[in-house]
């Protein structure tokens, strides 16, 4: 794996940097959407590429609603990522997450306005299959190392993504609810779109903070519950990276990195090559310029 392609991770809140990373180079990328939230910090974990990205910049600069998540992606996959994992602070719906569990959400109900959340909002015309946004061969890894630490935690589950940067009111939390969500946070939705259609395999570690704002015997959540709430969580997220590094093959079975192979409803006859220029790394695969 040590000559493979570079694992990415992701950091949210209280996740700004892996300490367990041998640093060797930061490098600062510009794209056609615009800059990354942050350098990428490249280096090794037990001899494995990766590649680090602060998701709010380091000092939390961007609120969710601002952070640039195209850059970011494009970014990772300029850098030959084919595995993300993206970690956030995220908000109980159900009883049975409890602050400092882990949840890996499979399915997301997007509840975002305005975002830019796909690639592709001009020529070509580009639609993704995302039934099941999460790749299941991520989700699995990053589940069984969290069980041999011995943390608490919980596969699948559905993470309803809002705007922000403000939290729900108390009828918003009480109709997610209804709907049947488990966890509410403001970014996973968003990476796992931009993710398939790069043909990143994606996973997310949610580390739960607090109950939104339903639960009448607990407090409302606010940025202290969730600052104080994380850390346990986070010490748990950055061991389950690090032993799940090496299991992440380049080989897997799944179909995350063929995902735009019958997405491109555009005649490729017609794509001018400014236009593939453009997009670069997410359409060379299948429109390369040479040969044209």
């Amino acid at each position: 794996m040590e000559n493979g392609n570079p694992i990415g991770v992701i950091g949210g809140s209280g996740l700004y940097e892996l300490p367990e990373l041998k640093i060797e180079e930061e490098i600062k990328l510009d794209t056609p959407f615009g800059e990354p939230s942050d350098q990428y910090i490249v280096g090794k974990i037990n001899g494995v590429g990766v590649i680090f990205l602060s998701r709010h910049g380091r000092g939390h600069l961007h609120p969710a609603s601002a952070v640039n998540y195209r850059a970011n992606i494009y970014g990772f996959k300029k850098l030959h990522v084919d595995a993300l994992i993206g970690v956030s602070a995220v908000g109980s719906m159900k009883d049975k997450y409890h602050p400092t569990d882990i949840v890996i959400p499979n399915q997301f109900y997007d509840n975002t306005r305005g975002r830019e959340n796909t690639f592709f909002s001009r020529t070509p015309a580009v639609h993704i299959g995302i039934a099941d946004p999460t790749c299941p061969i991520l989700d699995e890894i990053l589940y069984t190392c969290g069980k041999e630490i011995e943390a608490t935690i919980h596969k699948g589950g559905t993470y309803i993504c809002i705007e922000g940067p403000a939290f729900s009111t108390r009828a918003e939390s009480n109709i997610y609810r209804v709907w049947g969500v488990d966890i509410i946070g403001m970014s996973f939705a968003t990476e796992a779109k931009l993710a398939r259609e790069a043909e990143i395999c994606y996973s997310s570690l949610s580390l739960v903070t607090d109950y939104d704002v339903w639960k009448e015997t607990e407090e409302d959540v606010n940025v202290d519950i969730i600052l104080s709430n994380q850390a346990r969580a986070t010490t748990e997220a950055r061991e389950i990276i690090q032993k799940a590094i090496p299991r992440i093959q380049d080989t897997r079975e799944c179909l995350c990195r063929s995902s735009m192979k019958e997405a491109i409803a555009s005649n490729p006859d017609l794509i001018g090559e400014e236009t593939l220029s453009f997009y670069g790394p997410l359409l060379d695969k299948y429109l390369p310029l040479s040969g044209r």
